[in-house]
């Protein structure tokens, strides 16, 4: 599978199932109760939620930028640092919307193969704190794009169903309804 064909449809079905759950927590719960659930966190020490939603999007254009050697856009920057100040500025869930509408059309406009030309191609990944990752372009797919994108995706699911949104499986992968056979669906 090339890395275009893995990485646009991951990208684009989750964060499309990211804007359900945050159409439902605003459907579920008052502005007061949204704003708490957007500074909230699984744990003292991790991101907020409104972190987990940019830094969800931040893989996603950095995966992008990085696999077609083109330089990270001002959005890139903007992304990151909303999400390092999310927990005193955390926005609103459109602000977050928004963030995912801009992701996804970046996306949108990813040729097919794009991705791919990067195949077997060096990337030196830098962390803010100065470690510096050595890769193959299907490595830093495999063990740090893809992992980092579920990580933050995983982590807003896990932080807004604690914060009493109504989801269920089914939410987290919706794009699998389109695959089943409709004589197996259970009667309600």
């Amino acid at each position: 599978m090339s890395l275009t064909n893995l990485l646009v449809p991951t990208f684009m079905q989750m964060l499309k199932a990211l804007a359900g759950w945050l159409n439902k927590a605003e459907a579920q719960m008052t502005e007061a109760e949204v704003q708490a659930l957007l500074r909230a966190r699984l744990a003292p020490d991790m991101f907020p939620l409104s972190t987990q939603i940019r830094f969800a999007c931040v893989q996603v254009f950095e995966a992008v930028y990085r696999l077609t050697g083109a330089p990270f856009p001002p959005l890139h920057r903007e992304l990151l640092d909303e999400g390092r100040n999310a927990a005193e500025r955390p926005g609103s869930l459109l602000d977050a919307a928004a963030r995912i509408v801009e992701t996804l059309a970046l996306l949108e406009g990813v040729e097919p193969g794009a991705l791919d030309a990067a195949a077997g191609s060096p990337i030196a990944h830098e962390l803010p704190n100065g470690m510096i990752f050595d890769l193959t372009a299907e490595q830093y797919v495999r063990d740090w794009t893809l992992p980092q994108f579920n990580f933050h995706l995983m982590t807003a699911y896990a932080i807004l169903r604690a914060g009493k949104v109504e989801l269920g499986k089914a939410d987290y992968v919706p794009h699998m309804f389109q695959y089943v056979r409709a004589e197996t669906i259970p009667a309600v």
